[in-house]
């Protein structure tokens, strides 16, 4: 009987060495994120993808990765005074090609750094198609906005098996972190953009656990560039408050007006944190360079706004007017230059260059 219980503790004790719990980071001081900002100066782009992918996995897959356009295109932001771009990954490219997917973007960091451009990265995202595959991806919808984009995960996560999907999640954040941790062409990880989703697929508060989830593995890894997920729906209390609770950084989504937006940035300045804005501009909501930008730039919040090359995502449309019947709408809804590098507007552009030069 001694015997038997000796070797259970024995086992008790072995196990509880061999169990190592990974330390965790706390979410950064005030002080620690306000000096971060300073080095980056004052931080102005365009959420971006060229204008011949339809969705992310046209972007980064191998047989679509388009790096003469991201060059091209870059060089049309550097030139009006953009130094930052957000970009999208998806896990499905890493999942079906892990280190073709690092090194197509390692190939992207040193395109846009050649151009003075750094980067901020979103990883998960809520929006538009809950559906989607490897391959060859559909041709664009006439007039209608980002009829090809994709959510990471969507459904397999929502309507699928979690114990399957969440594995997969984990490895491929904790990967792209960890390859890239420390380079100083990345400004920031945007781990999720607007969780609980729109439209008719929305999620809303059933996002909160997957949200939870990604800022303990990012912490787990702890990049030295910072973590945060935007605001971006009021209504959402619960995810609202975790996101502000838990972002190194405030980043906030807002195509609302000049009025609207500065009450926005009034709002979130109780957070003594510093700000990015990662999308804004939508002319017929009349979100517009001329009215939003000058403000952003006063108020020192970085100024991202949705869209460079009008392409193959459509959002020269609006949201919810699809215009299937016209190559173009009267008032683009997005993006800055046609897929020629000409301008929308050369008062945009001009207004653009006064606040970057």
């Amino acid at each position: 009987m001694k015997k038997i219980l000796l070797s259970f503790f024995i086992g008790i004790m072995l196990i509880a060495c061999n169990q190592t719990t990974t330390p965790v980071r706390e979410v950064w001081t005030k002080e620690q994120a306000n000096e971060w900002y300073k080095q980056w100066g004052w931080l102005r782009g365009c959420d971006f993808i060229p204008s011949t992918a339809i969705n992310q996995m046209e972007m980064w897959q191998a047989d679509t990765f388009d790096p003469v356009t991201v060059d091209r295109e870059l060089g049309w932001a550097e030139e009006i005074g953009m130094n930052c771009m957000r970009v999208y990954l998806h896990h499905l490219v890493w999942e079906t090609d892990k280190e073709g997917f690092k090194k197509r973007i390692n190939e992207y960091l040193t395109i846009a750094d050649k151009h003075h451009i750094s980067t901020i990265f979103v990883f998960l995202d809520d929006c538009w198609n809950p559906v989607y595959q490897a391959g060859k991806q559909p041709e664009p919808q006439p007039g209608v906005h980002n009829s090809g984009w994709a959510r990471d995960p969507g459904d397999l996560y929502y309507k699928g098996d979690t114990a399957v999907i969440l594995p997969v999640l984990e490895s491929y954040v904790k990967d792209i972190l960890t390859t890239f941790k420390d380079d100083k062409r990345i400004v920031l990880w945007d781990l999720y953009n607007e969780p609980g989703g729109s439209g008719g697929y929305k999620y809303g508060e059933r996002s909160l656990p997957l949200l939870q989830k990604i800022f303990t593995w990012g912490r787990t890894v702890n990049p030295s560039q910072p973590l945060s997920a935007g605001v971006w729906d009021m209504s959402l209390t619960n995810l609202n408050k975790f996101q502000l609770e838990n972002s190194d950084v405030i980043t906030y989504h807002t195509y609302e007006g000049l009025n609207s937006h500065q009450q926005l940035i009034d709002t979130l300045k109780q957070y003594g944190r510093p700000m990015i804005c990662t999308e804004y501009m939508a002319r017929t909501q009349n979100s517009t360079f001329q009215d939003i930008m000058p403000m952003l730039k006063r108020e020192n919040i970085g100024a991202i706004n949705w869209g460079l090359v009008a392409g193959k995502t459509n959002t020269i449309f609006a949201w919810d007017t699809p215009l299937p019947d016209v190559v173009e709408p009267p008032l683009w809804f997005h993006d800055i230059f046609r897929s020629d590098g000409t301008p929308y507007s050369e008062d945009e552009v001009d207004c653009i260059r006064s606040l970057t030069k």
